[in-house]
């Protein structure tokens, strides 16, 4: 009886033993498992922030960064200077008659390419500008020329003359020998940005051979080279 005793005792304790053992080791597992979880949810959290912050960083440089800046100057250098250019046009009135100095000069006389080489120079105190080309009557005629088909284009735009400054315009002379007209001189008068033309002023030709024929003719737009320069 005592020996069955002992034994079931023994037995009892070593269940025992073994249920405890078991609990520790289940414990044990499941603090690591928490672990493990908390180091995932730590490492997912450290990869957010650092691709958050990544992302961040980038749109701030590339929103209101340092390369945003610098494009925002480019923009303002060329705001500036597209308005300094435009603000010496503006700034600028257009050209008077009379305070311009027009002078022409007869080029090529009976010969191909004959021509009248005219001169406008700004004698005035301030920039102004000229755009298309003048208005000319030859002699007594009474009709303007119109502008020349083989003209290069270009001609809407302002030409801004500085105190001083030169532009040139032709008078293409179509000889044919007979039945032509003749003259010495003609009227010229500056056209505004809208086409329609301002007074006209007298220019009389200079150089050797100021007389001059036509039976058809046309102008040339103003411009800052003189034309057929050869």
């Amino acid at each position: 009886m005592r020996t069955s005793r002992i034994r079931t005792v023994t037995l009892a304790a070593v269940t025992a033993a073994l249920a405890l053992g078991l609990t520790a080791c289940n414990g044990a597992d499941g603090g690591s498992k928490a672990a493990g979880g908390d180091k995932a949810a730590g490492s997912g959290q450290s990869r957010s922030a650092s691709d958050g912050g990544g992302k961040g960083g980038a749109e701030q440089v590339n929103g209101g960064g340092d390369t945003g800046g610098g494009a925002r100057s480019t923009t303002a250098s060329g705001g500036t200077g597209e308005a300094a250019g435009k603000g010496t046009s503006v700034g600028a009135g257009q050209c008077r008659g009379d305070e311009m100095l027009l002078t022409a000069v007869h080029r090529f006389a009976g010969q191909q390419g004959d021509h009248l080489l005219v001169t406008a120079s700004n004698k005035g105190s301030k920039p102004c500008w000229v755009t298309s080309y003048p208005a000319v009557k030859l002699g007594d005629a009474g009709a303007v020329l119109p502008h020349s088909k083989k003209d290069n284009p270009g001609g809407s735009k302002r030409l801004t003359l500085q105190p001083g400054g030169k532009v040139y315009s032709a008078v293409n002379l179509f000889d044919y020998g007979s039945k032509h007209h003749t003259a010495q001189s003609f009227a010229l008068a500056l056209r505004g940005a809208n086409g329609q033309s301002g007074p006209s002023y007298s220019v009389a030709l200079q150089g050797a051979k100021p007389q001059f024929s036509w039976n058809e003719a046309d102008v040339l737009n103003w411009n800052t080279e003189k034309p057929y320069n050869f």
